[in-house]
């Protein structure tokens, strides 16, 4: 016991599975019928066939072969017993007919067979021809014609009957049932975590040093349920995956292997929880097929687990050890589990709590930012906040914009076809144009260069907002008759790029 919690942990204990051992703490479960026992034996009996019973007369071979041992010997004995007796018969009577018997120890006269003159001598004379023993002291003569037809009829029939009852015997024997005897089981599944993720798992191992050819495992749930057109099915058949697509379910069944099944949301133990497994009830159908390597024939081992031999937050001990020169393997914890911290949630459920996230990692959503960064900028916030991540180009706005301008909201939609960013993460060139400083309200222009966002182009200055914001003023701008306004200082469309100039004049 030191050694396992120094090599698993002070947090694991051993749990010992063995079905032998009483818990007076467990609550007493009343036995459930199984639709396979542990040994593999299906608990389902066919009634009322009517006249389906011909049908297994014909195939008569293999209703010997299907039957039970005690069946078997006792047809193969009375076949035999019976067949001698009635050849037996029909020779004493084809003695009894040409006076044979009368003439039994007459030397002078010709019998059909000599030296039979009451039906033992007819018995044994049987015998030592069907057996081929021949002893020399009883033998057909040829004066008696039909014994020689019952002679060939006897060796027609003989050999039918004998390779009827020894090939059924020899196959009855060297069926490949027995030979799942040496495939075993765990006495329990277990459900825990492995690679992150919830597995229901159980554990197959081989006692013979023969391998099984082509080894491969399927599971079947067992449950009862009932389809929305209100359609009862007491005993649905629902494949598990083991590993079909990985090809996890074909076995090199060398030493004992641990089987997994992911619970995932194709899983019918999807919504299972440590809760829910109390009152569910399902059994868990295990099979494994393979090719005996010393004989050439298929084998297949069954067993099942119910929801009581589901263990919740276990695992398996392991049971291999390297010793000098080979690998051993301890049998003697084979059913043997310990406990394992496992969430005992669903997979549903956890991914529901999985799903709700914060609203910064929200997807497909909007991202506001206010030009309020700006001034925490100014009043000395950090640049490299959280808050306010804005390039410092942008940053320089805040000096010379009115607080109006500041405070406007430039939001972004992530919907198609435009591309969800921030401000700060923008591909935008902002370039400090120009400004009129004669201006009393000290109103600045930035003009933002054409780009496209979403296959779309885009092109707007940041006084086209000042000026959709603010109500139109009454303040006169000086015109001149004939031309266009001058001032002293030269005009601000003076200092703008030939693009912007052009698309101010076809605005």
């Amino acid at each position: 016991m030191a050694a396992l919690r120094r090599k698993f942990g002070e947090d694991y204990h051993v749990v010992n599975t063995n079905r032998g051992a009483s818990f007076p703490s467990a609550p007493v479960k009343k036995k459930r019928q199984r639709f396979v026992d542990k040994n593999g034996r299906c608990n389902v009996q066919h009634g009322n066939l009517g006249g389906e019973t011909s049908r297994y007369l014909s195939d008569l071979f293999t209703t010997l072969v299907d039957l039970k041992w005690r069946w078997n010997l006792l047809i193969f004995i009375l076949t035999y017993t019976i067949a001698w007796l009635v050849m037996a018969s029909m020779w004493w009577i084809i003695a009894y007919i040409r006076g044979d018997l009368n003439h039994g120890h007459d030397a002078s006269y010709t019998p059909c067979v000599a030296n039979v003159y009451n039906f033992p001598s007819a018995f044994l004379f049987f015998i030592e021809t069907e057996a081929t023993i021949g002893y020399g002291y009883r033998y057909i003569t040829e004066k008696c014609p039909e014994g020689i037809i019952l002679f060939l009829f006897q060796s027609l029939l003989g050999s039918i009957v004998d390779a009827f009852l020894i090939g059924c015997m020899f196959i009855k024997m060297s069926q490949p049932k027995k030979r799942a005897e040496t495939l075993m089981f765990s006495q329990d599944a277990v459900i825990s975590q492995r690679d992150g993720k919830l597995c229901l798992m159980f554990r197959v191992g081989n006692l013979r040093n023969s391998h099984m050819v082509s080894a491969q495992i399927r599971c079947k749930l067992i449950k009862s349920r009932q389809t929305p057109e209100g359609e009862f099915l007491p005993l649905d058949q629902c494949e598990l995956d083991v590993g079909f697509g990985t090809g996890a379910d074909q076995l090199f069944l060398v030493s004992p292997l641990t089987i997994c099944h992911e619970i995932n949301p194709k899983s019918p133990f999807f919504e299972l929880s440590q809760r829910s497994l109390m009152n569910e009830q399902f059994e868990i159908v295990v099979i494994l097929e393979g090719i005996v390597e010393t004989t050439g024939m298929t084998c297949q081992a069954r067993t099942s687990y119910t929801e009581d031999e589901v263990l919740w937050g276990h695992r398996f001990l392991p049971v291999m050890s390297l010793e000098e020169g080979f690998f051993r393997v301890d049998y003697s914890q084979f059913h043997s589990t310990f406990e394992v911290p496992t969430p005992p949630y669903s997979v549903k459920e956890y991914e529901e709590k999985s799903s709700l996230l914060s609203p910064l990692d929200t997807p497909n959503r909007e991202r506001v930012f206010s030009m309020d960064c700006l001034e925490a900028g100014e009043d000395g916030a950090h640049p490299g906040s959280a808050s306010c991540k804005l390039p410092s180009k942008l940053q320089k706005m805040s000096s010379s914009g009115r607080e109006d301008l500041q405070r406007k909201v430039l939001r972004l939609s992530s919907q198609p076809p435009e591309k969800a960013s921030s401000t700060g993460d923008l591909p935008l060139k902002l370039q400090r144009l120009g400004s009129s400083p004669g201006q009393a309200d000290g109103e600045a222009r930035f003009h933002l260069k054409a780009l496209k966002v979403g296959f779309q182009p885009m092109a707007m200055s940041t006084g086209d907002l000042h000026q959709r914001s603010l109500p139109p003023t009454p303040a006169a701008i000086p015109t001149h008759p004939h031309g266009p306004p001058h001032t002293p200082g030269g005009r601000p469309e003076d200092n703008l790029p030939p693009k912007l100039r052009k698309m101010n004049a076809d605005r």
